[in-house]
């Protein structure tokens, strides 16, 4: 299944009242390009996930989150009351030495209170063992947050694909339309070469004319650009749909193409041809385009 560069996952669960939420954004990078942001807490899980990520994520600039909501039950903090008394008392104690007026009487606790809790140290957070319940239920999130991650990159990598494939059945049938215009080329430039010799006013072998004339029309036989384009498209269109992780190799597909199609073009020395040459080339830059976004 072709799948996208791009894409957004996320997944939520809850332990103990604690609500886990794992994050997962790509974007298009040559290589895998892993960014991870955890808690200070959950660091020891860092390359279980980044493991986790790589076996499924294979290429793209990776952006990858967990977060966690403590409810107040499992939240582990602590205050330090002698910190705290002693922050006050210095506090009440340069409030009766100088001029703190601006307080208003009966409002002290009110305003003192929540600025000495910000004061360093007086509140702290215990330390916290993840428990095996707790690393299985963050491994699954990300599992899940990969999985839906992945669901939405095949849905995109779908919509990308059938878009490619049209490009390429317009590059078909304009490669088609240039047939006509073949036959009436060659007689144009035989007419164009000897209308040139006429004006010469000189004395021609017409056998040697006749061969030097063949020479060069087979310089300007495109047929075999046609038949390259051809199988070029039908390999586009194989590709797409029996193999997966098919981006690098459908680009490199899409530069032999742009090789015919440019080939094709300088030999045309017609003019219904160079712009059916140029609407090919429109079409192709805008595969090529497309296929930078495909896994």
């Amino acid at each position: 299944m072709v799948k996208s560069m791009t894409g957004f996952g996320k997944a939520e669960t809850t332990i103990r009242g604690d609500r886990i939420t794992a994050e997962i954004r790509t974007l298009n990078s040559k290589q895998l390009d892993l960014s991870l942001r955890l808690p200070q807490v959950y660091r020891s899980l860092e390359q279980e996930l980044r493991n986790l990520i790589a076996r499924t994520v294979s290429r793209g600039k990776v952006d990858f989150t967990i977060s966690v909501e403590k409810s107040a039950a499992s939240s582990p903090v602590r205050i330090n009351k002698e910190l705290f008394n002693e922050y006050y008392k210095q506090i009440k104690e340069a409030r009766s030495s100088s001029d703190m007026s601006f307080i208003p009487l009966g409002m002290e606790n009110a305003i003192l209170i929540p600025a000495i809790l910000r004061l360093p140290d007086v509140v702290t957070s215990e330390a916290h063992e993840i428990s095996e319940e707790e690393k299985e239920a963050i491994l699954s999130t990300a599992s899940a947050a990969i999985d839906h991650l992945n669901e939405f990159r095949a849905q995109e990598g779908a919509t990308l694909i059938a878009d490619l494939l049209a490009r390429v059945e317009i590059i078909e049938r304009l490669r088609d339309q240039v047939t006509p215009y073949e036959q009436a080329r060659t007689e144009t430039i035989r007419t164009r070469i000897l209308e040139s010799l006429e004006k010469l006013r000189v004395e021609i072998d017409r056998n040697r004319f006749e061969q030097e004339m063949i020479f060069y029309l087979e310089k300007l036989d495109i047929t075999e650009e046609k038949v390259r384009l051809t199988n070029h498209c039908r390999y586009f269109r194989e590709t797409a749909a029996n193999e997966e992780e098919v981006g690098r190799k459908l680009g490199f597909i899409a530069q032999e193409m742009g090789r015919e199609i440019n080939t094709l073009g300088s030999k045309a020395n017609e003019s219904h041809i160079q712009r059916l040459v140029v609407e090919m080339k429109d079409e192709l830059e805008k595969i090529k385009e497309q296929v930078l976004n495909l896994l």
